[in-house]
């Protein structure tokens, strides 16, 4: 067979196969600890599961308008008007995850040899997405600053020019839990003005962060009419497998975006869809509970790294952390030999342009992360 150029630009989740070594640890019969799977450790709450068995009951397994059920589309801009971001329904796109909103914008936006700025670490589809769609990434490293962004903008201000069509923005971010302060996003704000940038704001973790409270780039002045902003349900309402996510933009990359949209995945589930309208409107509690529980591992863990002499930038948002683990930047060997000698599976730092680094996932029990530094520390690798 032929295949297209597009698909040998890009190379498989490095994510993903971190779990399926693991995946053929376990069924080997070892012990694995994975810490490398971006995905909530809570069921989902009990009454969106009510909510989707409901829904199915009542009928609701046909397709749907493809942009999404009036009544979904609608709480979704309800609740982006609470982020001070003033989005009408029919500037709304719901999709089968944050993951395809995000495909369907990059592929309506570029073009081949379009420029692309990403923020390093940058979660690994981002580059992925990019390439299938013919652009050309221009990078710009945090991991010298802490992960932060706001010491960077003069990086980001080398790196952005005319040229760029996109850049995108990831607060709370994974893989680094980073989220980026006001004045960082208004010097977003400011280059994407003075170039004429459209930025995408991808705030999946939105509702993840611990004692602060995560800005929406599309709020700022100036900002209204060149922001796609992205969300979705899998983190917040722990709805992974579900597939729930939505963009939300001016209504003209709407009609063109939703072109793709009805032309490859039609539509979101139904029932799906009205599991989404009981998340947004009665799950706060539940979000609260699981967001505490995220917070007491962080702090659990960076005192047991501290307690190790391993210094970690402090996450302010997400499930994730980036401990410095080599030293000679060989990421990938360090998070394979980890595995097969402690069964403690991580994510290489160089999937996200993070080389030396390792991205762990506290989305498991305390028990379980206490164990996997045990290990870690007993073989040597902490």
């Amino acid at each position: 067979m032929n295949f297209a150029d597009r698909v040998g630009r890009v190379e498989p989740s490095a994510t993903l196969a971190i779990s399926n070594l693991a995946s053929e640890l376990e069924s080997q019969g070892e012990d694995v600890v994975d810490l490398s799977v971006g995905e909530p450790d809570f069921p989902t709450p009990e009454n969106i599961v009510e909510a989707g068995q409901a829904a199915m009951d009542a009928g609701h397994t046909g397709y749907t308008s493809s942009n999404g059920v009036p009544e979904l589309k609608e709480s979704v801009a309800e609740k982006l008007r609470g982020d001070g971001l003033d989005y009408d329904a029919d500037e709304i796109i719901v999709t089968p995850g944050a993951k395809q909103a995000l495909y369907e914008t990059v592929q309506t936006l570029i073009d081949e040899g379009d420029e692309v700025v990403l923020l390093d670490p940058a979660w690994v589809s981002y580059e992925a997405m990019v390439k299938l769609a013919g652009g050309d990434l221009n990078r710009v490293d945090l991991s010298r600053y802490g992960f932060q962004l706001e010491p960077a903008l003069d990086d980001l201000a080398a790196a952005v020019s005319d040229d760029t069509e996109l850049l995108v923005v990831n607060s709370p971010s994974n893989p680094t839990g980073a989220v980026f302060s006001d004045a960082a996003l208004e010097g977003v704000r400011d280059l994407a003005v003075d170039h004429g940038v459209t930025v995408v704001a991808d705030e999946i973790y939105q509702q993840i962060a611990y004692g602060v409270e995560p800005t929406s780039l599309g709020s700022l002045d100036g900002m209204d009419g060149r922001t796609v902003t992205i969300n979705g349900f899998s983190k917040a309402y722990s709805m992974t497998g579900w597939r729930l996510g939505y963009l939300a933009a001016p209504e003209e990359l709407i009609s063109q975006a939703g072109k793709l949209h009805s032309h490859s995945v039609s539509c979101a589930v139904n029932f799906v869809q009205h599991a989404g309208i009981e998340a947004l409107s009665n799950t706060d509690d539940a979000v609260v509970e699981m967001r505490e529980a995220f917070r007491e591992r962080r702090d659990m863990l960076l005192d047991l790294f501290d307690e190790h002499g391993v210094d970690v930038p402090t996450p302010e948002g997400a499930f994730y952390m980036m401990p410095h683990v080599a030293p000679d930047g060989d990421d990938q060997t360090w998070c394979e030999e980890a595995l097969e000698d402690t069964a403690v599976a991580t994510v290489p730092g160089s999937a996200f342009g993070a080389p030396g680094y390792a991205r762990i996932s506290y989305a498991a029990s305390e028990q379980r992360l206490r164990e996997a530094v045990d290990r870690l520390a007993d073989h040597g690798y902490l």
